[in-house]
């Protein structure tokens, strides 16, 4: 009740359930995401770096968790993340340049950030396996 007057209760700020999902909005979302994405492979690049300064068995042990099919899931995850968060990065950069503001262009980047941080991990991970000898 308001000023005397009864009044439909409404939320204090717009709910998620007015909102229709935007590109721009679910990159914003994805750019958090694979930051934390990010926390966690960084601590297993820590727990690889600790196994090669302590002893052959420790490294052993790590190596073979990256090498199953698990840890090349979480491995490529990880690439991905932080290529999808460092192109992410330079969209802010260019867009804190003042440019690339209008509603074409934050779409054509968002998408050109997708497609290239899919395509540059892939890359990556093909050229990786290239140079280790296959498989």
């Amino acid at each position: 009740m308001a000023n005397g007057k009864l009044e439909p209760a409404r939320p204090l700020s717009p709910h998620m359930q007015i909102y229709r999902p935007m590109l721009t909005m679910m990159m914003s979302i994805a750019h958090r995401i694979s930051g934390v994405a990010n926390a966690i492979g960084f601590l297993l690049l820590a727990w690889w770096l600790v196994a090669i300064a302590s002893d052959p068995k420790a490294y052993a042990t790590v190596s073979g968790v990256f090498a199953s099919l698990t840890g090349q899931v979480l491995l490529f995850l990880f690439s991905w993340a932080l290529i999808h968060h460092m192109l992410g990065g330079i969209r802010h950069l260019v867009w804190d340049t003042g440019r690339a503001l209008d509603k074409t262009s934050i779409e054509v980047l968002a998408w050109a950030t997708i497609i290239g941080s899919t395509l540059l991990t892939v890359l990556l991970w093909v050229a990786g396996y290239a140079l280790k000898g296959g498989a």
